[in-house]
């Protein structure tokens, strides 16, 4: 019988941290008002999908996670734009650091690698 898992300690240690930071991201923005907004909603559900099906080594769990990271990315980038002077500002540094090491987690040659290998 095949069995499923939130968590899959069996993995390098990029891809099972990037699992733990897609959950935390996905309870934040449901903490802080995304389940009331149909794009906060798919982001949430985007993050909890994509950890799960990382956990259980599907592919296409890694693929939707590296989307959801970039869609991450991507608010705060556009965010610079015309205002370059919050590359300066703690708040945003400590905004854009959960995205930045998700994201790297994710495309790390070790997380790639045992993807390619193992995921069905």
């Amino acid at each position: 019988m095949e069995t499923r898992r939130w968590t899959n300690p069996s993995q390098p240690q990029t891809l099972y941290i990037a699992t733990f930071l897609l959950y935390v991201n996905a309870f934040f923005g449901a903490v802080f008002g995304g389940l009331f907004s149909p794009i906060g909603l798919l982001i949430i559900v985007g993050e909890v999908a994509g950890a799960f099906g990382i956990a259980n080594e599907r592919k296409w769990g890694y693929y939707l996670a590296v989307v959801m990271a970039t869609v991450a990315l991507v608010f705060p980038v556009l965010s610079l734009i015309g205002h370059l002077s919050l590359i300066f500002d703690p708040r945003f540094l400590l905004n854009i650091l959960f995205p930045v090491a998700l994201f790297a987690l994710l495309v790390h040659p070790t997380s790639r690698e045992y993807q390619k290998i193992w995921f069905h």
